[in-house]
């Protein structure tokens, strides 16, 4: 019965497991965020979005003028 009195490794088996824990939250936030920065990548490649806020400055500029 001396197996199931003896709790010393329970400490470093818990530790062991909020690693583990830490570890997969990690993997996934940088799964999600490469797929972010590659999605971001195409949107700044096609240029659309830039072209349309230096319009849309130059409009404001000419009406302030």
């Amino acid at each position: 019965m001396q197996i199931l009195k003896d709790e010393r490794a329970q400490g470093s088996a818990e530790l062991l497991l909020i690693f583990g824990g830490v570890i997969v939250v990690v993997i996934i936030a940088a799964i999600m965020y490469r797929n972010y920065v590659i999605g971001l990548s195409d949107e700044l490649s096609n240029g659309t979005d830039l072209q349309n806020i230096m319009g849309n400055l130059t409009v404001m500029k000419d009406k302030l003028s």
